[in-house]
């Protein structure tokens, strides 16, 4: 390229040079002139430390994945008569998931000629969706692959909760602390200081 625009180390807008002078700009300033803008016409270099640079951008993507959270899809098979008992307990578990932040993928496995009724696994998640509505979003319909009908949910918005630590455990108290006031939640007597008790009122 005969020539570039520079963007000097500090931001500002140096011009238009010839490329032999932006590079020897960047040399006396011991940085490095890089492209950051190679479509443009003519292309737009920039005067910085480029190694400093690339270390930079590589924090910023270590932190920036330490924020991301990671969702899993958690799968829950019934059958088309998932007894009561079962289906409370399951249901207890997909509020768990939700509440966490994960999805669920309901499983109906029809078996023999249970495929033939498929309206019996429809009413099956009708019942968990209600059950958990409160928690619960559909993301995805139910469809029949196989013979099995599957049907994904997520979180409704505003119920994620923070999970807690592992392992933290309250903190235990300091020596001495068992000695600086009443053990109870009861407010210490009133009265005059040095020991003095209290004096009595009259009923």
């Amino acid at each position: 390229m005969p020539e570039v625009r520079v963007i000097g180390a500090d931001g500002s807008q140096i011009g238009i040079l010839p490329t032999y002078e932006a590079l020897k700009l960047a040399e006396e300033q011991t940085l490095d002139l890089v492209e950051v803008s190679p479509r443009a016409v003519p292309p737009v270099c920039r005067i910085m430390d480029f190694g400093k640079f690339k270390y930079e951008e590589s924090k910023k993507e270590k932190a920036s994945r330490r924020h991301q959270s990671t969702v899993v899809i958690k799968e829950i098979k019934l059958r088309p008569k998932t007894d009561k008992h079962d289906l409370a307990f399951k249901l207890k578990h997909i509020h768990r998931f939700l509440g966490e932040g994960n999805k669920c993928k309901l499983v109906i496995v029809f078996r023999g000629r249970e495929i033939v009724h498929p309206e019996t696994g429809q009413a099956m998640l009708d019942q968990v969706v209600k059950g958990c509505l409160d928690v619960a979003a559909v993301e995805q319909k139910p469809i029949m692959e196989g013979r099995r009908m599957v049907m994904i949910i997520g979180p409704r918005a505003g119920v994620i909760r923070p999970a807690s630590a592992p392992g933290v455990a309250a903190p235990s108290p300091r020596a001495g602390d068992q000695e600086s006031g009443p053990k109870t939640s009861e407010p210490a007597p009133s009265g005059p200081r040095f020991g003095t008790p209290p004096v009595p009122q009259k009923p």
